[in-house]
């Protein structure tokens, strides 16, 4: 079974202990992407959103497992999930999809079954977490409410945030990266330096 392992966060640039064997590349399908999710370190993380997300182009490589089970395990142990619900999976050729995709975002459940079989894969798998920033941030989700968010964190919390977007892949460009460049222009500076991304504070302002 050929497997295809999706992302469009930090997977892509810390794949940590994910067996694949392909690099990841910008040739997965267009999907509705927004950092409207709040990690539990408090940062803006991106997942699917079909209501508000911008579409981009997603990575794609090939999962080290010919197991659609060892693969989604070794996905939810790199994402560190409790359970394998997170993970959603498409077997194109079977019709069937998890349940918990289906229920998150099901237009994007279509569009990646319909890539995957275009590309040959026999499945393609990918974390199906939903927005919880409502919930978090007791607001509903917009640019301008993302960016009231990040001014409530400060210190560390707020680097650690603004290195997750900067370090987005250029594909990811949605109204929320936009919103945090302009807002903290100073943090996006070490991509034109030369420095790697979180190497240094950014000498946040206000």
């Amino acid at each position: 079974m050929r497997i295809s392992v999706l992302a469009w966060g930090s997977i892509v640039w810390a794949r940590r202990n994910l067996a694949i064997i392909t690099d990841f590349e910008p040739t997965g399908p267009r999907l509705p992407i927004e950092f409207c999710r709040v990690s539990r370190d408090g940062r803006l993380t991106l997942v699917i959103e079909e209501v508000f997300g911008a579409p981009c182009i997603a990575y794609s490589a090939t999962s080290g497992f010919d197991n659609l089970d060892a693969a989604i395990e070794n996905l939810r142990d790199r994402e560190h999930m409790p359970s394998p619900e997170g993970i959603g999976f498409t077997i194109p050729d079977r019709g069937r999809q998890s349940a918990r995709a289906v229920e998150c975002h099901p237009r994007a459940v279509k569009v990646i079954t319909a890539w995957a079989n275009s590309k040959g894969f026999d499945a393609a798998i990918w974390t199906a977490l939903g927005s919880n920033f409502a919930e978090k941030a007791r607001e509903p989700f917009s640019a301008e409410a993302a960016i009231r968010y990040l001014e409530t964190r400060n210190g560390k919390t707020l680097d650690a945030a603004l290195t997750y977007i900067q370090r987005a892949p250029p594909e990811i460009q949605t109204p929320v990266r936009v919103a945090v460049n302009t807002r903290w222009p100073e943090a996006f500076q070490s991509s034109l330096t030369g420095l790697k991304p979180g190497q240094v504070r950014f000498g946040i302002r206000g």
